[in-house]
């Protein structure tokens, strides 16, 4: 007996499971439905007849939604995707650096946040900018900078305070530039092969006095490392850490994961200061590598968190920067960071600093002010700094280590007299702190949980400080500098 009219019935053949028939009105005329019988049959669609497939959707629309939430939520700072090298780089014994811990980020979201390229795009660009400079060293149609050689007094010859700022100017380049190497720098044949063979990225790192950790950078793109090399420079109190953890045993073990380790013994390096050795790879990587397009700069308390490539493309070449460093999380004026390095003894010698700062008033260096924009600070954080080098980067460098070797290590106190005096002028990002807290980690220096402290860091403590004789304001060469930062400078044209 057939199906009462007016009622959809789903018939029982399994080869039709999925088939309806629903009544049609007679006067109902369609040239998609056959009607003469009153009846039409509707088919259910493909899409939804295999349950693998609709939860196979379901699946891809969930994770999807979820990895765009996590990349917006947790970073905060940026968004990208890279394919990432599927396998863990090195393992460590248990024992090594269990006594480092990261500091936690101040910041949970950015105020400017930093959206990187598909990673294969960074990578194709950048590939093809080193290619092309490669291209026109060769053919020596882009302009370099001349190296004073020769023996000097000290590493970068000690000159005055007027023999360096002569340099600040760059019209000729013929002229050669103090950069350091006056004296010995000595490391093996083979490094320095290495050394000169990477001709495309280069991250540098360092670890004078066994103070930090060797950390595997994270997050790199599955072919990151056929483009960027990792070099880290250690001394003799470091080795002697690392052999105590059966780490770079041998002496013909130069590998700890992606890091190529450079030995630096005592006799090779300039200076008793380890925090100033670690300078030279820091401001003079341009020179020993000298077939390097770009580099980053690690202080060894980060670990990278973002390809190195991701963020040279997003902090360089994005911006058209020369250099791109992260600007300091509290101080503004270089003479702010001076007072803080000083009150807090991150510097022994305050007399030296106060001479610096008056080196400085007298030679030109101002207050910040809007009129310094598009730059929002003149103190910098320069745990990380990220380099195209060139010309401008370059000379940049040679003039930082110059002032550096002068006074102190504290790079954040010379950066903005350099920045602001020399000419052909550099172009830095100075990107917000939010978005340096979100690229890599930082970890706390060698702190033991016996109390003990590498001996180079207690030879630090237990020098002894050299206080500033006390010095009124009115007359001091950075009297007009400070009325300024306190905003109560006269204008010389007021009453005109």
């Amino acid at each position: 007996m057939g199906p009462h009219r007016g009622i959809a019935t789903r018939k029982n053949d399994q080869n039709e499971s999925n088939h309806f028939l629903f009544p049609l009105s007679p006067n109902y005329h369609s040239p998609l439905f056959s009607s003469h019988m009153g009846w039409v049959r509707v088919t259910t669609p493909l899409l939804f007849e295999s349950k693998l497939l609709c939860i196979s959707l379901l699946y891809l629309l969930t994770t999807v939604s979820l990895s765009i939430y996590i990349s917006f939520s947790k970073r905060g700072c940026f968004f990208f995707s890279s394919p990432l090298i599927p396998h863990h780089l090195i393992s460590y014994p248990s024992s090594y650096g269990e006594h480092k811990h990261a500091l936690p980020a101040s910041h949970s979201t950015c105020s400017s946040p930093v959206f990187f390229s598909d990673y294969r795009v960074a990578f194709e660009e950048i590939h093809n900018i080193c290619r092309n400079q490669s291209l026109s060293s060769m053919n020596y149609s882009s302009p370099v900078l001349s190296y004073l050689q020769g023996k000097g007094e000290t590493f970068a010859g000690n000159f005055s305070a007027q023999k360096r700022r002569s340099f600040f100017y760059h019209g000729d380049d013929q002229v050669p530039v103090p950069c350091g190497f006056l004296r010995g720098f000595f490391a093996k044949e083979s490094d320095r092969a290495a050394m000169e063979q990477c001709g495309g990225v280069v991250v540098v790192s360092a670890i004078f006095g066994d103070h930090d950790k060797i950390r595997q950078p994270k997050g790199l793109g599955f072919r990151t490392l056929e483009a960027v090399c990792f070099f880290m420079f250690i001394d003799d109190s470091t080795l002697k850490g690392l052999n105590s953890h059966k780490i770079l045993a041998g002496d013909d073990s130069d590998m700890i994961g992606v890091w190529r380790v450079i030995r630096l013994f005592a006799g090779g390096l300039p200076y008793d200061n380890p925090a100033m050795n670690a300078v030279i790879p820091k401001y003079l990587v341009h020179r020993l590598f000298p077939n390097a397009k770009f580099s980053i700069w690690l202080d060894a308390k980060l670990q990278l968190t973002v390809d190195p490539l991701l963020l040279l493309h997003a902090l360089l070449i994005s911006k058209d920067a020369d250099m791109a460093v992260s600007k300091h999380p509290f101080n503004v004026h270089t003479m702010e960071e001076a007072m803080a390095t000083a009150r807090w003894r991150k510097w022994w010698d305050i007399e030296s600093l106060r001479n610096q700062m008056e080196t400085y008033c007298e030679n030109g260096l101002q207050p910040w002010t809007p009129s310094k924009l598009p730059y929002t600070t003149d103190v910098p954080d320069t745990a990380m700094i990220a380099r195209r080098h060139g010309m401008a980067s370059n000379l940049f460098s040679c003039l930082m280590f110059n002032e550096l070797e002068a006074f102190n290590p504290r790079d954040q106190l010379a950066f903005a007299y350099v920045r602001d005096m020399m000419s052909p002028q550099i172009r830095i990002n100075m990107f917000d702190v939010e978005v340096f807290e979100q690229v890599v980690i930082e970890y706390r220096h060698n702190l033991k949980r016996d109390g003990a402290v590498p001996a180079a860091a207690a030879a630090t403590a237990a020098r002894p400080i050299r206080r500033a004789e006390p010095v009124s304001i009115k007359g001091s060469k950075c009297e007009n500098y400070l009325l300024k930062m306190w905003g109560e400078a006269i204008d010389d044209n007021e009453g005109d």
